[in-house]
């Protein structure tokens, strides 16, 4: 059966099965090796150096790239490994807009590493094309969006905004880390790049650092493949192994993020100690009926801002199954404070300008039983409300 004709499930589930050729391992094997004998002289195996090529890396990449309907999948060391590898495609003079609500981490590799190489960006609403379109410059190359963004959850309308990019000849760039290619297939709706942090949900387990990138057309494909191997960036086969594992429950455990997230995002807006929650999956979200249209499903990560920002510490203290940690996507249930962590490089009055303020709190959550979350999130709440009560009244 050909594996484009198979649902996306059975496609995760034999990421690397019935692909080694020697001893029929169902599970791929990890190469160690960076060096590879030749036949004879100018002749190749297909690999000749580890960072250049990899068998089990090329596994991966090639799943990444089948399952995101791309031409070609490049697997790096990290997600900002990643990003830096597609930012350098640009250079002395270029120009980029850029999702307004952006994760502190893409904001600081722009601002304070290409800036020095001379790429400038310019943050917009990339949902409004009226915006886009008065940000676009003569020296303009592309277009970099976060749908869901991070933290705020604010949805981009793909396809309308990769045909005014491919309208005006720019590269369109989207970080599908929040959905995955279970839920969200940018490159279908007219994306040329797509960029995923894999420690998050592809990987699935906290356990793994990893970035993947897959490109659309055999120009761009190739340009990329000089860069990722000229930079260097590129995940080990032990990495590499690690993530196909993680990816072949990818269905499994977005199904199980968002079931909970809903359920955990819906008893929030009714909270007496709650006073806005972030979640495209809630009806009352602006960005609901696009990502209904352009996706199949809703991420298990969302925010929520408190009545007051002193419900904030005791809320982290308090919860004990939610842990208070930095990253998302895994199956444990993490709580982070945005303002001071995540999106802390990111200069105060433009996190304050977009709502990323000392209220935001971000949950990404887990697959634990609902309601075990609830019921610790609902005592951590409670207990906020109480010590802040009781502090007012003394």
């Amino acid at each position: 059966m050909e594996k484009k004709s198979l649902n996306i499930e059975s496609r995760l589930a034999q990421i690397g099965s019935v692909q080694e050729p020697v001893t029929g391992a169902v599970t791929f094997p990890i190469y160690q090796a960076t060096a590879y004998r030749h036949p004879k002289l100018g002749q190749s195996t297909g690999f000749d150096y580890s960072r250049t090529k990899n068998p089990t890396r090329s596994v991966l990449e090639e799943a990444c790239a089948e399952l995101e309907s791309g031409d070609a999948g490049f697997a790096c060391s990290s997600g900002m490994a990643a990003l830096q590898t597609i930012f350098a495609l640009f250079g002395q003079g270029d120009h980029l807009i850029v999702s307004l609500d952006l994760y502190g981490g893409t904001y600081r590799l722009l601002e304070r590493i290409m800036a020095k190489f001379g790429v400038s960006a310019t943050y917009v609403d990339t949902n409004d094309l009226d915006a886009l379109e008065g940000s676009r410059r003569p020296n303009t190359k592309a277009v970099f969006i976060e749908t869901p963004t991070n933290p705020l959850m604010m949805i981009t309308d793909l396809e309308a905004v990769c045909t005014w990019a491919r309208h005006h000849q720019l590269i369109s760039i989207v970080d599908n880390t929040l959905l995955t290619p279970y839920f969200q297939r940018p490159i279908e709706l007219g994306a040329d790049i797509v960029i995923h942090s894999a420690t998050k949900y592809l990987g699935g387990h906290n356990d793994v650092l990893a970035g993947i990138i897959v490109t659309k057309g055999k120009e761009l494909s190739e340009e990329m493949a000089f860069l990722h191997n000229s930079i260097g960036a590129v995940l080990s086969p032990s990495d590499s192994y690690q993530l196909m594992r993680g990816m072949k429950t990818l269905a499994l455990r977005m199904d199980a993020h968002e079931r909970n997230a809903t359920a955990v995002a819906t008893f929030l807006t009714t909270h007496p100690a709650i006073e806005n929650v972030y979640y495209p999956a809630l009806p009352d979200h602006p960005g609901h009926e696009i990502q209904n249209r352009q996706s199949s499903g809703n991420t298990g990560i969302f925010s929520f801002k408190v009545k007051d920002a002193r419900y904030v510490e005791p809320v982290l203290r308090h919860v004990k199954l939610i842990a208070f940690a930095e990253s998302l996507g895994g199956v444990e249930s993490l709580m982070t404070y945005p303002a001071v962590q995540t999106h802390a490089d990111i200069p105060l009055e433009i996190r304050e300008a977009i709502g990323v303020d000392d209220r935001l709190l971000r949950f990404s959550v887990g697959i634990e039983h609902v309601d075990d979350l609830i019921a610790d999130l609902d005592a951590a709440l409670g207990a906020a409300i109480a010590e802040v009560e009781g502090s007012a009244g003394e």
